[in-house]
């Protein structure tokens, strides 16, 4: 018997019967040999570690444009929060916390330079659409490995496409996921804007300060314990009716007075502005585009708008406006 076989063995006898097993998996696009080592989710979640999308997400926005400080979150600190919290919920449930960990590090791989600003940007001047959960998606399915993706499994490309708050996964790893994102960037985005002076703690409100907590640390320690509290041997993933009430006053209060703030989001209409150049400059020159962007063109049937579209929400904050400058700012006149 092989290590992966005696692992898939123990989630049999260890976990919920509620959990996601690895053996029971509907499998990946293309037939792989099975690892004597992995079972499949674990072999997913460190596909996604490695791959080049989630290593550019420490150099892409979270929250706050360029801000100017070591200690604030970016989208791949963001990614890490939402793992731990995803792993200690699925842990403590008996739930496959490799598929959870794998979801939750894959989620966000989509996202375009500058955060959701670059998001909606991309999303109004492509005539398809663009939306975050899709892209990562498409890039573990289509845009990695030169073009192969990274033939992960379906559980965990359906938990990386149902991480939204409209999401429906179709395991409970994957609704775990969906809590964890929220829990992480409605906690450390309080954290980040009390840093960055945009509000103080005593200006959340205390009708959902009483119930989560008055600092990070126990609004994260409540809302953790509330859903294992109310999820454990349940084949559901859900909060207690106050903590929820709470959870969701808490994330109202973020869009109304942080996420729409001018001291914090004052510069997004530049980065949105940005976006929108870069792809219409690209639609106007095809040729700059790396060229596998254009070869998929050719080979796959993709639309210039959404290999466009690819290559953009694939960069760095860093180097969108490198791209910017390059293409739109003068050199100066040297000697």
């Amino acid at each position: 018997m092989t290590i992966r076989e005696k692992t898939e063995k123990w989630e049999l006898e260890f976990l919920s019967p509620y959990a996601a097993f690895s053996r029971d998996s509907r499998g990946r696009d293309r037939d792989e040999p099975p690892c004597d080592i992995r079972p499949v989710y674990q072999r997913d979640r460190d596909r996604i570690l490695h791959c080049k999308a989630f290593r550019r997400l420490k150099h892409k926005t979270q929250v706050f444009l360029t801000p100017k400080g070591d200690h604030y979150r970016t989208r791949l600190t963001h990614t890490l929060e939402v793992a731990q919290n995803a792993r200690t919920i699925a842990r403590a449930l008996r739930l496959n916390e490799d598929l959870t960990e794998a979801i939750a590090l894959g989620h966000d791989l989509g996202h375009t330079p500058f955060g959701h600003a670059g998001e909606r940007a991309l999303n109004e001047v492509c005539s398809e659409g663009f939306a975050h959960y899709i892209q990562s998606v498409r890039i573990v399915e289509r845009l990695e490995k030169g073009g192969r993706g990274l033939n992960l499994t379906w559980e965990v490309r359906d938990g990386i496409r149902n991480h939204q708050m409209t999401g429906k996964a179709a395991t409970l790893e994957g609704v775990i996921v969906r809590y964890s994102d929220k829990i992480a960037y409605i906690n450390h985005d309080v954290d980040d804007a009390i840093r960055g002076g945009i509000i103080r703690e005593r200006d959340l409100p205390r009708a959902y300060t009483d119930i989560l907590g008055h600092s990070t640390r126990e609004r994260l320690n409540t809302m953790i314990h509330d859903i294992v509290d109310q999820s454990l041997d349940r084949k559901m993933i859900r909060m207690s009716e106050d903590v929820e009430y709470a959870f969701m006053g808490m994330r109202r209060f973020m869009f109304d007075n942080v996420y729409t703030n001018p001291k914090a989001k004052g510069e997004e209409q530049k980065a949105q502005n940005i976006v929108k150049e870069l792809f219409h400059y690209y639609m106007d020159h095809p040729e700059l585009l790396p060229k596998e962007y254009v070869e998929r063109m050719w080979q796959s049937g993709e639309t210039q708008e959404r290999s466009v579209s690819d290559y953009i929400a694939g960069m760095t904050d860093q180097y969108a406006i490198s791209k910017f400058q390059e293409f739109f700012i003068p050199d100066s006149w040297k000697s």
